[in-house]
């Protein structure tokens, strides 16, 4: 099955500093990003979404800039995993965090992945007081 990388930004008036924890902890992102989110060890993050558990490996992370999240394949011999990366950059104009996401999946509906982040994103707003 072949993958999808699709990439969107958001602006935020949060800085990365009250963000990071929001994209990098498992209690964070179970705040807005997924229904449960645990911890199995110190780098693999236990995603539940419609009850069902996905794997991810908190590949890179940088202190207030990025998480990236390579999802474990059902299939190990698949090569090609999904993966998220989220990256934050401040404009200096602006004084704005932008968010930008890299969703790499098998989902290749742009529409429905932009109307996914969307909302997301938007709970996310809601509780950084955006």
């Amino acid at each position: 099955m072949s993958k999808h990388k699709f990439v969107i930004e958001f602006e935020l008036r949060a800085s990365p500093k009250v963000l990071f924890p929001y994209i990098s902890s498992a209690s964070g992102l179970q705040q807005w990003f997924a229904e449960k989110v645990t911890m199995k060890d110190s780098s693999t993050f236990d995603f539940v979404w419609d009850g069902e558990s996905h794997i991810a490996k908190l590949s890179q992370v940088r202190m207030n800039k990025s998480a990236k999240f390579d999802f474990v394949p059902n299939d190990p011999d698949e090569r090609d995993h999904n993966y998220l990366e989220l990256k934050m950059d401040v404009s200096d104009l602006t004084g704005s965090t932008y968010l930008k996401v890299i969703d790499y999946s098998s989902n290749t509906d742009d529409d429905e992945l932009k109307e996914l982040w969307e909302d997301l994103i938007y709970k996310l707003k809601e509780i950084v007081g955006n």
